[in-house]
């Protein structure tokens, strides 16, 4: 699998009369990128949309989703397929980038375990989204519908605002240009080599009750453990449809630039051979967990890995599925580490997951998400300032009449995102 990804860097964000880029500006006519996220979808009641910059007093909750627009030049299929494309394999041909900006979906709460983003202040350090510039969708749905079919239609309101943004950069020229190849020539010749084989298994919250993530249009908790070429993810084969606890929850965006997959790429050859990724779920009953972590490690096996790197997604019952996973790859002589995030308390001192093996012997840390955190009063909320207190990591009380927070890092979108993409870690005394 090829894959040539042409970044284009956004520099500034404003709406002007049609969506195009000019040099590194994204000007957006916002009343046509209204009119593609409603689509013709009867379910959506309004869309609202703003802009919001780093460095800006502007809170953004509850938020669903984030997303990079993008767009495929070349090559079979297009972006989000099965969702928003056809279902052709992707992960090939040209995708161009607009780098440095995202679509925010955000509006009516839907569960409680949504959160937010702080575009200054102390919140803004601990997420990523922060220093992006964010085109906020406040969404807001008919009344009468059910969750699944609420999480729906801003899921897919999301998706095309993102698709109709990404189009503003098919006919621009890159700044620059990355050629992703997997498996490398040089492997796939043959070429003899000592360096350790590293499989990546990737796990995908797929608990029903709003915690579903979907690959190719499926919701991954009907399928079991795959084979994906690394590549896919970046032209969104792999798409957000949860409301977990914000801290540890993979938005779209954190698929479409999955870290993890990065620095394999960057070693490969160096001091590993990366054999590819294995995707698997977060499963509810002790049969599914089993059925699946069972699987995930036997392709692990197949693929011939001396070693893996497993990245978990929420926290409490897919403890369970991870250690499993763990358990049964150290079984088989293959070392693995994991990147996890820990609940242990606002003082630290709780027991920091919920299920543990003897083979999880090489964990990396990604932080806290009970450390508490004050966030100021802001100038501008976009979306509801009402919801903070039904967020997962508030409570009653935790909103002060000026408008400002006392929160768990867990309300903050990605702040202990266990694909390691923000820099929070944890060290024992």
């Amino acid at each position: 699998m090829l894959l040539e990804l042409g970044t284009i860097p956004v520099e500034e964000i404003a709406w002007g009369r049609k969506t195009a880029i000019d040099g590194k500006v994204l000007s957006i006519h916002r009343e046509e990128l209204i009119e593609k996220t409603r689509g013709d979808d009867p379910r959506i009641a309004s869309v609202g949309a703003d802009l919001a910059r780093p460095g800006e007093s502007v809170r953004i909750l509850p938020v669903k989703d984030v997303i990079e627009p993008r767009v495929k030049v070349e090559g079979r299929g297009g972006i989000f397929p099965g969702l928003i494309s056809g279902v052709e394999t992707v992960g090939t041909g040209r995708t161009h980038v607009l780098a440095g900006c995202a679509v925010v979906t955000a509006g009516q709460i839907l569960g409680f375990q949504e959160g937010l983003i702080d575009m200054s202040g102390p919140g803004a350090r601990y997420s990523s989204f922060s220093r992006l510039l964010n085109i906020v969708l406040a969404i807001d749905v008919n009344p009468g519908l059910s969750s699944h079919q609420h999480e729906e239609a801003i899921r897919m309101a999301g998706l095309r605002a993102a698709v109709y943004l990404g189009e503003a950069g098919r006919d621009t020229r890159p700044a620059s240009m990355s050629r992703i190849e997997w498996p490398r020539p040089s492997i796939r010749q043959g070429d003899p080599t000592d360096l350790p084989g590293v499989a990546y298994v990737c796990m995908l919250l797929s608990q029903g009750l709003l915690h579903d993530t979907y690959l190719y249009g499926r919701d991954v908790k009907t399928l079991l453990p795959t084979l994906l070429g690394p590549t896919e993810g970046m032209d969104g084969a792999i798409v957000s449809g949860n409301c977990v606890s914000a801290c540890d929850k993979n938005t779209t965006y954190h698929h479409q630039n999955n870290p993890v997959i990065s620095e394999l790429f960057r070693r490969d050859g160096i001091d590993l051979r990366f054999l590819g990724t294995v995707v698997t779920n977060a499963n509810v009953t002790l049969l599914d967990k089993v059925r699946s972590a069972e699987y995930a490690v036997k392709l692990v096996e197949m693929l011939g890995a001396d070693g893996g790197v497993l990245s978990k997604e929420g926290f409490g019952n897919p403890d369970a599925d991870a250690m499993m996973i763990c358990a049964g790859l150290g079984e088989r002589g293959i070392r693995t580490v994991l990147i996890s995030d820990e609940f242990a308390g606002s003082d630290g001192a709780s027991q920091s997951l919920a299920d543990v093996t003897p083979h999880a012997d090489a964990i990396v840390s990604v932080g806290n998400a009970n450390q508490r955190i004050t966030l100021p009063p802001v100038d501008k909320v976009l979306g509801d300032i009402r919801v903070a207190e039904k967020l997962a990591g508030g409570q009653s009380g935790s909103l002060s009449k000026e408008g400002g927070l006392q929160v768990e890092l867990q309300a903050i979108l990605g702040a202990t995102n266990e694909l390691g993409f923000e820099l929070l870690s944890a060290r024992g005394a």
